[in-house]
């Protein structure tokens, strides 16, 4: 396989030679630029990336570590809970097909926002619930959703708001985990 350099350019040369061979949807994934990301931890990774991946807009989702003080954490790391990380799952989204208010209608409904480091059976901090904003818009956008859904629970919401930190992509046997146990209808 070529190294994804080479790859481009010979794609971009086939492009040049004949226009009419390299479709209009795959032109503009190769052009795509005005994607926005969006960070969210909501318990164990796996389920909240198989959500998130299948929704319409959404371009690419990794699943990771997140908010805590160790570079490049190991999930035995986090796993002992004192890395201060989350088990998090990064979203690059086209906002011309999905909103991030429609990404946090997702968040809100695919996980318990009330328990305090937890998620079900999962104890700790790495199943926290969190929103890690990339921008002022979101963390405002995150702050009038999160006092949105307070009003309409009647409950006391334990999600944090917080600045995006480094966002460490989790081991390769961690991604799309439930698609490669064949899981492939997790539904909100």
């Amino acid at each position: 396989m070529l190294p994804t350099k080479h790859l481009l350019k010979c794609i971009n040369s086939i492009y040049q030679m004949n226009k009419n061979i390299v479709t209009k949807d795959f032109k503009d994934n190769l052009t795509k630029t005005n994607t926005k990301k969006a960070t969210f931890a909501a318990g164990c990774f796996w389920g909240i990336e198989a959500v998130f991946e299948q929704l319409k807009g959404v371009e690419k989702t990794t699943v990771g570590y997140t908010g805590g003080k160790l570079n490049n954490p190991t999930y035995e790391q986090v796993c002992t809970d004192k890395t201060g990380h989350a088990e998090a799952v990064e979203i690059i989204f086209d906002p011309k097909q999905i909103t991030y208010e429609q990404l946090l209608e997702t968040f809100w409904m695919i996980h318990d926002p009330t328990q305090k480091n937890k998620q079900g059976p999962d104890i700790g901090t790495q199943y926290r619930s969190e929103i890690f904003y990339h921008n002022q818009e979101q963390k405002q956008i995150a702050e009038q959703s999160k006092k949105q859904k307070e009003k309409d629970l009647g409950m006391v919401i334990q999600t944090q708001i917080t600045p995006a930190k480094e966002f460490y992509p989790a081991e390769e046997y961690h991604q799309k985990y439930f698609k490669k146990q064949g899981r492939t209808n997790c539904k909100i």
